[in-house]
């Protein structure tokens, strides 16, 4: 596939993303997939929950604009990982909120609605790393290929999903953080992520 061909393919799936009404609670926001959300021949592809308010669904980058967004650019540093390297998505490409308008987790419709899109994205880009942040995330990808991970028993760890190099990750909210007693945790899974670059 040429690089002009990728790049246009890539167009038709966010204008297709854009387009996108089929969850009752999300129809009024915008799909979260551009190509600010980076490169298509990722190092890593990595996977996340859903686009936050205060970053990516204000932003329209992915973990860019608030604490999960800063906290996300000290890891990539911590493994000399620039964001140009990168693509990040989302388990759900728009940004599920609560009737008070705070951030909420997607529901499993919303998940499973929007798992075509979570697929055709890595067809489409075909990478090598795939890493997924949260819980949420990796429960995601079971929609594309099964799995028995857990983050308990497996973040951090080298595995194999989906014909591909796998590592579950922690999310890097502050609340995430909060619970793990800091960033030591997830700096250290981190440096499995790096030993497969």
């Amino acid at each position: 596939m040429g690089k002009v061909s990728l790049a246009k393919r890539f167009q038709t799936l966010c204008d297709e993303a854009a387009a996108c009404r089929i969850c009752p609670e999300l129809a009024d926001k915008a799909a979260v997939l551009s190509r600010l959300n980076g490169s298509l021949l990722p190092k890593v592809f990595f996977i996340a929950e859903a686009p936050g308010r205060q970053g990516a669904d204000r932003t329209r980058r992915p973990f860019y604009g608030d604490k999960s967004g800063d906290n996300f650019q000290i890891l990539l540093d911590s493994i000399g990982l620039s964001r140009d390297d990168i693509f990040i998505t989302n388990s759900v490409m728009c940004s599920p909120r609560t009737s008070t308008d705070a951030n909420r987790k997607p529901s499993r419709n919303e998940i499973n609605n929007c798992s075509g899109f979570l697929r055709r994205q890595i067809e489409l880009l075909q990478p090598t790393v795939v890493a997924t942040l949260g819980s949420v995330a990796l429960g995601a990808i079971k929609a594309i290929e099964g799995h028995g991970f857990s983050l308990r028993e497996d973040a951090g760890k080298v595995l194999e999903w989906n014909n591909r190099t796998f590592i579950p990750l922690y999310h890097p909210s502050p609340q995430v953080i909060a619970a793990q007693r800091g960033l030591g945790r997830q700096l250290e899974h981190f440096q499995s992520l790096a030993t497969v670059l």
